[in-house]
């Protein structure tokens, strides 16, 4: 999954949506040298990730997908999802998405000084697009991905993507609705036992 989703899985506690955050920066078991909580989270976004790799539903959605993304497809499929869930975001959350992002944006700016470097250097950015609010519109989803495409150099030809998500828009939204109630289950059952342990 990408941002929107691990934010939004992380729930009420603020120790796990920083984990969360920045689990993709924390590299093999650096993630012991954090509070407990925190380190929940990073545990919890890896087990998401695997998760949702291994999932019958996820597999089904990338195939899809055109043949030319290769091993971008993953990539692109947590982008689309994030799409799903901020279109439909009144579904999950009481809280308007743009009140909600403010509200992260706010939080994880207050936190950035305990982040990796390449978050600190990141999250000025995902701010100033507003990224999780423009996953929510198609025109939004172009922007993301032509901007993932050039962070490739043009390799993973992510830009075309667009074209794959309107064309099988109505399968991929019944994909993500399947799936993300399995993963909200999943995630809540995973984030209690981190917490215990």
């Amino acid at each position: 999954m990408n941002f929107l989703a691990h934010l939004y899985l992380s729930k009420e506690n603020k120790n796990i949506l920083i984990g969360n955050f920045i689990s993709d920066a924390i590299k093999g078991s650096d993630y012991k040298n954090y509070p407990h909580e925190i380190k929940a989270g990073i545990l919890l976004h890896r087990e998401i990730d695997t998760f949702t790799d291994s999932h019958p539903i996820v597999r089904k959605s990338m195939h899809r997908l055109n043949k030319r993304y290769r091993h971008y497809d993953g990539v692109i499929i947590d982008l689309l999802y994030d799409h799903y869930l901020a279109k439909n975001w009144a579904n999950y959350s009481e809280i308007p998405l743009a009140l909600y992002a403010k509200y992260i944006y706010a939080f994880l700016l207050e936190n950035i000084q305990s982040f990796p470097e390449e978050l600190q250097k990141l999250l000025p950015n995902m701010i100033k697009h507003n990224w999780l609010v423009t996953y929510a519109s198609l025109e939004g989803m172009e922007r993301v991905l032509a901007g993932m495409n050039r962070l490739t150099k043009g390799i993973s030809k992510m830009d075309l993507a667009i074209e794959d998500l309107k064309l099988y828009y109505k399968e991929f939204e019944e994909d993500f609705t399947l799936y993300f109630k399995e993963l909200e289950k999943f995630t809540d059952e995973k984030t209690s036992f981190l917490l215990s342990k």
